[in-house]
């Protein structure tokens, strides 16, 4: 799968691969081939297949998505798709985050009206969650964003920077993304001494806790505006992206998972995905020629 990198210049949109503007509900997945824990894992094999056709195949299963579009600024991922009969797009080399390379895709896609934003190492995100996601932005005229979370199973998770918090209220519409513990259980610390005490000993603190988990669904014009505004400065500091769009009034709906998926970031997650798929192939061995979509 090796092959001469693509990098198109910050003005160029890349080739257009004749999308089909009739679609309304578009999945796009944004994969880069570097990374720094797992280079190239797009590309790894999972049963067979490069990671990122597992992706596509979970998001054309959701039976409320039209269409699925890689959009990757790496030669060797785009011809990896193509092979395998699905669309890919290939985009500036130089966008920041995964969600100004799938705006970049969106922008030439003026009849949809609802963007799903699927990451590429998300091999076992249930097609049901995507499904109930979009229908959730449907249904709801003021969100602007749907996402996902998923409760705790430990209480590490809580204290680790890299487990993103989501704080909801009673309608389910998120009120702040955080790296830090959130809501604080301020009694609970201080009868025990501090948080990790607290969770420690007592174990029902987690269920206050929500797992933020990386599957958005937009509506195409708050994504594309989204992309325009500068970041925030609470984006600045957490370093999540989702911020901006609090700060700029969007209402961001959050909804629980069907089920816990995992993100392939190291080689120990690859390996727990591999088994996993391999335990129930039935259920993963998906054939292309099903879930090629043309609009």
């Amino acid at each position: 799968m090796a092959g001469k990198l693509t990098c198109y210049p910050v003005n160029h949109t890349g080739p257009n691969p004749q999308i089909n503007n009739k679609t309304r509900v578009v999945a796009i997945i944004p994969a880069r081939y570097e990374s720094t824990r797992l280079p190239g894992k797009a590309l790894l094999e999972i049963a067979g297949r490069p990671m990122i056709c597992l992706v596509v195949e979970r998001a054309l299963a959701a039976r409320n998505v039209e269409r699925a579009v890689v959009a990757t600024d790496d030669q060797r991922i785009f011809d990896a798709v193509k092979s395998a009969g699905y669309e890919a797009v290939m985009t500036r080399c130089d966008h920041k985050s995964g969600t100004d390379r799938i705006a970049q895709v969106a922008a030439v896609l003026p009849d949809a009206e609802i963007i799903v934003n699927v990451q590429g190492d998300e091999p076992l995100i249930l097609a049901s969650t995507i499904e109930r996601a979009v229908a959730e932005l449907v249904n709801d005229a003021r969100a602007g964003i749907v996402t996902t979370w998923e409760s705790m199973e430990a209480a590490a998770d809580v204290l680790n920077p890299d487990v993103v918090k989501i704080v909801v209220d009673d309608q389910g519409r998120a009120i702040y993304f955080s790296r830090s513990p959130v809501p604080y259980p301020r009694d609970a610390a201080r009868t025990h001494g501090s948080l990790e005490a607290a969770l420690r000993n007592d174990s029902s603190l987690l269920s206050q806790f929500r797992k933020h988990t990386g599957l958005y669904v937009y509506r195409r014009d708050v994504l594309l505006e989204f992309t325009k505004w500068p970041q925030s400065e609470l984006e600045r500091l957490e370093s999540l992206e989702q911020l901006r769009a609090l700060a700029h009034g969007v209402e961001i709906k959050a909804i629980e998972a069907s089920s816990r998926s995992i993100g392939v970031d190291t080689a120990e997650d690859l390996e727990r995905v591999r088994r996993i798929v391999e335990k129930d192939s039935s259920e993963f061995r998906v054939s292309s020629s099903e879930f090629v979509r043309t609009g």
